[in-house]
């Protein structure tokens, strides 16, 4: 359910003080705010532990604003009027209490509708909703209750199904917002609308035409200030299980019969449902690791650690459409440079006629989607070579999004949000189906293949194992094919 905008709405962001709020949320509800969308009556209220007064917080805020942002300060100073501070901790009862009589009261007897927002350590998800639950603040009497949980939920299918109980226990799953803000970029959404607003596509998106398919999300930075974190968590839990999953689903998926959120969410969980299950043997050999040189100098990482940047696994799907095509999903730190893009490789002519023009090998037609940067779709396929002899050569189509109109992707999902569209949002089945998929690869990575870690330079494109890894005749196609800008 909506609320109309003449409705009150109280944002609380618990873990206001941390690095979330300042560089992507205040900036996103910002922009939101300057482009008219934000509801005329919404407040936002920061909970922490640290003591700020509001306009300590507001200018705390103010200060990690993109330069962008340096000439709208009037417009700043009146967003701000919209944010308050309230100092204590998500789980402690008494501060609750505190925080639900200030929102009551400004709601003045009309209206109470809530979203709680957990920019929280993922250790304190469990302890906070179960606060919220019997501190009576999840109650619907007088308005919406939403709760916004970030990644990771869990750190593997158990951990994740018992958050998930933690959850049921205390909300509906229309309440529940899991966010994961790749779904919230444009060039995402953009692949919905590619496969299903043109006909010329989905006679050939199957397994009669398409070789194989690449998802790749790659990182030029290493792990930064993350060692803590990283350490414990790997390549495999920090985006195979959210980032590189979601993305599968997408480029898999059925097409759903309307584009409500049920039937949308419906589509991408059969797609994890089909995809097919290994035991650790069969993960050890679907898969490969690698650690770029110097991550065990980096601070807070322990000197022996064997801890994978980089990774690759072979999928299956295992449905009509897709069965016997291979998917890898690949994602490293520290590499040549940042790409995000899926791949669709189409297998070659049955039979050419080109042998006699020395053109025996064609360049295979492929598909990219490019998530970021240069986001945009290209095309290849090929063409006659300029010249008095027969000859061919690979061509590209591209379209390209303009720069100026791509907008942070937590923005769009928090207008939805604020709406109550869960589109974007994943549901309970997709997470637990996506850690029984990663789990074994986990498991695999820490017994099979211990000894198993590829080294690989800061600045390349990761392990020389992983050009091997494809099959012959197949390379990574965001390494090497030409990009149109």
């Amino acid at each position: 359910m909506s609320a109309p905008s003449s409705e009150q709405i109280t944002l609380v962001i618990f873990g206001a003080s941390g690095d979330l709020m300042g560089r992507k949320l205040a900036p996103s509800l910002f922009n939101v705010f300057c482009d008219g969308n934000l509801p005329g009556n919404a407040s936002i209220i920061g909970m922490s532990r640290t003591e700020y007064s509001d306009d300590a917080f507001r200018d705390h805020l103010r200060d990690q604003l993109p330069e962008e942002h340096s000439a709208r300060a009037d417009q700043w100073a009146r967003f701000a009027q919209n944010i308050t501070y309230f100092a204590g901790q998500s789980g402690d009862a008494s501060a609750l209490a505190d925080l639900d009589s200030t929102i009551a009261e400004r709601c003045k007897g009309g209206p109470d509708n809530r979203i709680y927002y957990m920019a929280l350590a993922p250790t304190l998800f469990g302890k906070t909703l179960q606060a919220l639950g019997h501190a009576g603040l999840l109650s619907q009497e007088r308005g919406f209750r939403r709760i916004v949980i970030e990644k990771p939920f869990g750190t593997d299918l158990a951990s994740a199904r018992d958050l998930n109980r933690i959850v049921h226990a205390v909300l509906d799953e229309t309440q529940v917002f899991r966010i994961d803000h790749y779904l919230g970029k444009d060039t995402v959404q953009n692949l919905l609308v590619f496969r299903f607003a043109n006909t010329i596509f989905e006679p050939i998106w199957n397994r009669n035409y398409i070789d194989h398919v690449q998802i790749s999300v790659l990182e030029s930075i290493g792990i930064e200030d993350r060692g803590e974190y990283y350490n414990r968590a790997g390549v495999l839990k920090d985006m195979f299980q959210s980032h590189l999953m979601q993305l599968l689903s997408l480029a898999a998926m059925e097409p759903p019969v309307s584009s409500d959120a049920s039937s949308l969410r419906d589509e991408k969980a059969k797609v994890l449902r089909a995809v097919r299950r290994y035991g650790i043997q069969e993960a050890a050999k679907n898969s490969i690791r690698g650690q770029y040189g110097g991550y065990r100098s980096e601070p807070r990482v322990a000197e022996s650690s064997a801890t994978a940047t980089y990774g690759v696994v072979r999928l299956f799907v295992d449905n009509w459409r897709w069965q016997g095509v291979p998917f890898f999903l690949r994602s490293g730190k520290a590499m040549c440079k940042k790409v995000s893009e899926i791949a669709i490789q189409f297998r070659p002519p049955p039979h050419t006629i080109f042998e006699r023009f020395g053109d025996s090998m064609l360049t295979p037609n492929v598909l990219q989607v490019k998530i970021q940067p240069d986001e945009g779709v290209h095309l290849v396929f090929e063409s006659k070579a300029p010249g008095t002899r027969m000859g061919t050569q690979a061509q590209e189509l591209s379209f390209h999004f303009p720069e100026s109109g791509i907008r942070e992707a937590y923005e769009r999902l928090l207008m939805d949000l604020i709406e109550g569209d869960q589109s974007l949002f994943t549901r309970a089945d997709e997470i637990e189906e996506s850690w029984e998929i990663v789990d074994p690869f986990v498991e695999a990575w820490r017994k099979s293949l211990a000894s198993q870690l590829y080294d690989y330079d800061q600045g390349s494109w990761g392990p020389e194992a992983a050009d091997g890894f494809l099959g012959h005749g197949r390379h990574w196609l965001a390494d090497r094919l030409p990009k149109g800008r």
